[in-house]
């Protein structure tokens, strides 16, 4: 499967103008991308022909291992190295992972060879160090969202991956790369909300983030999320993820943001609230409301978008939209399938579920994006790593020693301006979702609002 013919063209569409025509074209390739993909492993958008590139994963805790399980089912990102600084981590990376090299300090790991692309999942306020020197090694690098703890750590890595043009950076914003997200791109960029209202965002989940261990030292430092001086809070951790969602689609930035926090459950002596309340200002009037809490699990987590003309629900790998009674028809949503949700049917946008026709008889593909966000975001690291890398040794063949503008340009030209990367957030897009994080944390802390000005978000 070619994962380049499964996506919508976003330029041919953008140059349509929003239309109605377009929204038309827009879905008529959504049903030839479900038809084209019928009966096929979707799982996956690159395929076992995909060159790989070899991972050194640095920190092998809770996250880490996830990303190490993902990376367990991608062909094109095989796990060759594990650092970790503490000795049970480490010995656990070996015994789940024992063909990957084991190294108890992250330089020697940046030492290897075989190495290729890092994948750091250390706490935030150690990015920086371990980034720098990955791309001063020659890596290409993924790291963890938030980049930083701090506003000048952010901006810090952030002007390292610019000033390092010939290898992959990436923030790790995994909704950008979740295919259900970025099959929603075109259709929230066409106007189908109508004048963008208000959105808001929930993530409820009763865990009280404090982790235990018998080194007393190791259980400070593992805890860091409940420290006040080293937590971006849930306004980072969780809040940033959704809000960075709708910032993409809608083609928006906040101007301010303010907002409360309480500990209610988790009274532990922590000094970071388990529950927060945000409210983010924009200057057309829109605006978004956030609700993130460690002490309950009712509803879950979702994210909704209201318009005049509509209002679009995202939850999981889901979404549908629900029109208002005045809204101008499109067209096809009169034969797309339609679920019932709060006592109104919704229009079913999903990937690879949109309405199939064979022989006069309707039926329905259901969606084979299954996994979770962190697989498609390592997938995208690995398949765009690999684009980076060749077109940069193609151009470095041809022209010999060159500078960094000249890669930038070239790297634009061959992958961006064709269409040849797998969605992904950059550098510049993970630090100003960072930038906005921190300044929404700051606004819990202080109970006060907060600007967002434009020196705020420039690297």
């Amino acid at each position: 499967m070619s994962d380049q013919k499964q996506d919508v063209n976003r330029r041919d569409f953008i140059a349509a103008g929003g239309s109605v025509a377009a929204m038309a074209a827009m879905m008529q390739a959504f049903e030839t991308r479900a038809q084209e993909s019928e009966g096929k492993d979707s799982a996956r958008r690159t395929d076992d022909s995909t060159p790989p590139v070899k991972m050194g994963l640095i920190g092998y805790g809770p996250h880490g291992r996830e990303i190490a399980r993902n990376l367990v089912q991608l062909p094109s990102a095989p796990l060759v190295a594990v650092s970790d600084n503490y000795g049970a981590m480490l010995r656990r990376s070996k015994r789940d992972h024992p063909k990957a090299n084991g190294y108890a300090k992250y330089q020697d790991l940046l030492a290897d060879k075989n190495v290729e692309g890092v994948i750091i999942a250390t706490a935030p306020h150690e990015h920086k160090e371990i980034v720098l020197a990955a791309l001063k090694a020659g890596k290409h690098v993924y790291c963890e969202a938030p980049l930083g703890h701090t506003l000048a750590d952010a901006r810090a890595i952030a002007k390292a991956a610019a000033d390092n043009p010939q290898q992959n950076f990436q923030a790790g914003l995994q909704f950008r790369s979740e295919p259900q997200r970025h099959f929603m791109f075109p259709f929230m960029r066409s106007g189908a909300l109508g004048r963008a209202v208000q959105a808001r965002t929930q993530w409820h989940k009763k865990t009280s983030w404090r982790r235990v261990s018998p080194n007393g030292a190791r259980e400070k430092a593992i805890n860091w999320r409940l420290n006040k001086q080293l937590s971006p809070g849930l306004a980072g951790e969780v809040g940033m993820h959704q809000m960075d969602l709708v910032n993409y689609f809608l083609n928006l930035k906040p101007m301010a943001v303010s907002g409360f926090g309480s500990t209610i459950q988790w009274r532990d002596g922590r000094q970071v609230p388990d529950t927060v309340n945000l409210v983010f200002e924009y200057g057309n009037g829109f605006s978004l409301t956030q609700e993130l809490t460690l002490s309950n699990s009712f509803d879950g987590e979702y994210e909704v978008m209201h318009g005049t003309n509509s209002a679009v629900m995202l939850r999981g790998s889901q979404a549908w939209m629900y029109k208002e009674a005045d809204a101008p028809l499109i067209g096809w949503e009169v034969y797309a399938r339609k679920e019932a949700h709060y006592g109104k049917p919704g229009v079913v946008l999903a990937a690879g579920a949109t309405t199939l026709s064979k022989g006069g008889k309707k039926l329905y593909q259901e969606s084979a994006f299954t996994q979770t966000p962190i697989f498609y975001s390592l997938e995208a690291f690995a398949y765009n790593s690999h684009q980076v890398k060749t077109t940069v040794a193609d151009l470095v063949d041809t022209f010999g020693e060159v500078d960094n503008e000249t890669v930038v340009e070239f790297l634009k030209e061959q992958l961006a301006g064709t269409n040849s990367l797998l969605p992904a957030a950059d550098a510049v897009d993970g630090y100003q979702a960072n930038a906005i994080a921190l300044k929404a944390n700051e606004a819990v802390n202080t109970r006060k609002r907060v600007e967002i000005t434009a020196a705020d978000l420039t690297i």
